[in-house]
């Protein structure tokens, strides 16, 4: 059944109207008339399942028919830091991070970040990343959409360490601990019911500098290896949330 995120103020108490893009979307692309049943999301606090009741240009009117749990969402609230890679890398990881389970994505620039940054061009680029974000979020049924921060400087990311409970950055030449060294005795601390909040750190396609890798230690953050294998730099921060994911009982581990 197809979802849509609304705002609060459209969320009303006995019904829900959809408007911009998501009401073209439902008239034009699915076809939707009256009778047909819809999820919405406030993206906080209210879900519900809805039965559209008028389609008119650029608005879809639809009564609750009932109140849905808020309940597709990890227990540990994992943040994605990528390094910003060549291309449209940054949108496959936002894509595929957010069906996977990612709360938010912190982009950055570090010392071999090949992308030159342009601020007057960058408030497209979070719209649009905003977007795919939103899109992969009700494709795959997420109670809320993942948020999108203004990309900072290594020293900005280093001082937002301390807002998490573990920080782990993805190191290449790390021969020693690996995540799950990382993640077993942290998760086994946590109680059936806490939550937590963890930051994944992942580099740019030439990897961190041992500089940088100092200074993230210093900062609180633990150095660990994906494996004997090599990941790019979109694949490695999908491989990290999934292990978290797995190690939290999320995905049948514990």
């Amino acid at each position: 059944m197809q979802r849509y995120f609304v705002s609060e103020e459209q969320f009303q108490e006995r019904s829900v109207v959809i408007t911009g893009d998501d009401a073209r979307h439902i008239s034009k692309v699915m076809r939707g008339k009256p009778g047909d049943k819809l999820i919405v999301s406030d993206g906080r606090t209210r879900e519900a399942l809805v039965e559209i009741e008028g389609i008119e240009a650029g608005e879809v009117t639809t009564n609750i028919v009932e109140p849905l749990e808020m309940d597709h969402e990890a227990r540990i609230h994992v943040t994605i830091a990528q390094s910003l890679p060549k291309g449209d890398k940054m949108e496959t990881v936002i894509q595929r991070c957010t069906e996977i389970g990612a709360v938010a994505f912190v982009p950055f620039l570090s010392e071999r970040t090949i992308v030159q940054y342009d601020a007057k061009k960058e408030s497209k680029r979070l719209e649009r990343w905003g977007k795919i974000a939103k899109e992969a979020a009700e494709q795959s049924h997420r109670n809320r959409i993942p948020s999108i921060e203004q990309p900072l400087s290594w020293k900005g990311l280093l001082s937002s360490f301390e807002g998490y409970d573990l920080v782990c950055y993805c190191y290449e030449k790390e021969n020693g601990k690996q995540l799950r060294d990382a993640l077993k005795p942290f998760v086994e601390k946590l109680g059936p019911h806490d939550t937590a909040n963890v930051l994944i750190v992942v580099g740019p396609e030439g990897g961190f500098s041992e500089k940088e890798t100092v200074e993230a230690d210093q900062a609180g953050a633990v150095s660990v290896g994906l494996g004997k294998r090599i990941l790019r730099a979109e694949t490695a921060g999908m491989a990290a949330l999934t292990c978290v994911l797995y190690e939290s009982g999320e995905m049948g581990g514990m």
